[in-house]
């Protein structure tokens, strides 16, 4: 069940989803944490540019009352990482198969050689309008031998069918734009990490995590482990609550 803080406001956690998303990838933490007692929102990210999407997640966070937990996966990391800075309401960070950017830093840059990503796009993703250079407004979506092989390892076949059929494009600028002031530095955070994760290596998730000082929690899964164990990401969501709200 949820805990008040000294002032008797339940936290709220609000979840942010990441590229190749939507608030969808989050439901099966979201019934948990309900079940539990918990105020959760699960909150679109428009995915157009980092700066913009901090600016419309942090509109949202400063339209609710009493102290948040504040939740994102991939991508979302860098966008939660920026939309927190100066919230005095934010208690805790959470990053799940994460960005967590310092400043200047970009996902694309951050996600290192070793990425399943990191390779000539035209094998991994297709591009809308499909005419080259790409600029920073063109839309990328993941081919679908990239979130069969790649993106959503760890779910079944069927499920991803579904990922890939109902993913929302990231812009190129989004994914490269540097990040401003981290959140991570003033607030505590928490770090799940997919060991087997193809998109966000784990190494590099450790060094980001550590860097942030971050409680981390390894789990057996690949990029989408909110979706293939949500109850590991649940129970440490449920651990940052207890720790900073009470």
């Amino acid at each position: 069940m949820t805990s008040p803080d000294n002032h008797g406001s339940p936290p709220t956690i609000v979840l942010v989803h990441g590229a190749w998303a939507d608030a969808s990838s989050w439901s099966r933490v979201v019934s948990t944490l309900q079940h539990e007692g918990y105020k959760v929102r699960a909150i679109a990210n428009p995915l157009r540019s980092l700066s913009g999407d901090a600016t419309s997640v942090r509109a949202f966070l400063d339209s609710l009352t009493g102290p948040i937990v504040l939740v994102g996966h991939s991508y979302g990391g860098a966008v939660i990482t920026n939309a927190a800075t100066g919230n005095p309401n934010i208690k805790a960070l959470v990053y799940v198969d994460a960005f967590a950017p310092d400043t200047g830093e970009n996902a694309t840059a951050l996600a290192g050689p070793d990425s399943a990503l990191s390779v000539d796009p035209t094998t991994v993703f297709d591009l809308v309008p499909p005419t080259f250079p790409p600029t920073a407004a063109s839309d990328l979506y993941l081919k679908e031998s990239t979130v069969f092989t790649s993106f959503a390892n760890g779910l079944s076949d069927d499920e991803k069918a579904v990922v890939f059929a109902t993913q929302r494009s990231a812009t190129v600028g989004a994914l490269g734009e540097p990040s401003g002031t981290p959140a991570w530095r003033t607030i505590p955070s928490w770090y799940v990490l997919g060991t087997r994760d193809k998109i966000i290596p784990p190494g590099v998730q450790r060094s980001m995590a550590e860097r942030a000082g971050s409680t981390i929690v390894e789990f057996d899964a690949g990029h989408v482990g909110l979706m293939s164990d949500p109850k590991t990401v649940t129970q440490v969501i449920e651990q940052a609550v207890r720790a900073t709200v009470g």
